[in-house]
């Protein structure tokens, strides 16, 4: 089986990457060999497009059997708790479009640039067809954006644009629509740092993200390990 792990910068996959690095093999390319599990890990940079870049190149020269972006997250849902890691079902870009004289947000869709169903999207949507396989993580839909949201304006004003969005991040909708478009199998598990408000990074908690995020990671290759 051959798993490529995504994640936009290092220090969100650190401790996996130190896992894979006592329990593998790695050979001359990079990749993490155990049996007959290939772990591939691709650290893309922030944004959509730098993963949209590292996506399509890696794509064009491999194959992967499961794509999976880790990383943390930052939630509108305050059912959710920091540190929880949650499966995100679905994503949409959360402002590709124009911005109208009275401030108002009106998106591709709304322009007519593009249709709601015109594919990989569904209704406007980026939706994840296997995301309910991964039954042991809570479902959530994400939202992605090119500029985290830190003020209250901001926060109320995309919120009421997309009531049903529980999270943000600035790569998950880059990473659905480049594993649809070439017809792989992912996931994308995100671990809460933050909640969306005014911007305050000492109620950030990334050490407990993390560690919840990389024990996922860790949990879910383990069970593609051969068995002994």
């Amino acid at each position: 089986m051959q798993v490529l792990l995504v994640s936009a910068t290092i220090f969100e996959v650190a401790p996996t990457l130190n896992w894979l690095e006592e329990h593998f093999e790695i050979n001359e390319k990079g990749v993490f060999e155990k049996g007959g599990l290939s772990v591939f890990p691709l650290v893309t940079g922030v944004g959509t497009t730098a993963t949209a870049f590292s996506l399509g190149q890696f794509l064009s020269q491999n194959q992967a059997d499961l794509a999976i972006n880790a990383g943390i997250a930052g939630a509108f849902d305050r059912n959710f708790r920091l540190g929880d890691v949650l499966n995100i079902a679905t994503e949409r870009f959360g402002d590709l479009g124009v911005e109208e004289a009275d401030g108002r947000f009106t998106d591709l869709f709304e322009l007519g640039l593009l249709e709601k169903n015109d594919p990989p999207f569904i209704n406007g949507l980026l939706r994840n067809p296997v995301a309910e396989k991964a039954a042991f993580l809570p479902l959530a839909h994400g939202l992605t954006v090119h500029k985290v949201h830190g003020s209250i304006s901001s926060v109320t004003a995309i919120q009421a644009k997309y009531p049903d969005a529980q999270v943000e991040s600035m790569e998950g909708a880059a990473f659905f629509h480049a594993c649809l478009r070439s017809q792989i199998q992912f996931l994308e598990i995100r671990s809460i740092s933050n909640y969306v408000e005014a911007r305050n990074r000492e109620k950030w908690n990334l050490p407990l993200a993390i560690n919840n995020l990389n024990q996922t990671l860790i949990a879910m290759l383990e069970t593609f390990c051969p068995k002994p």
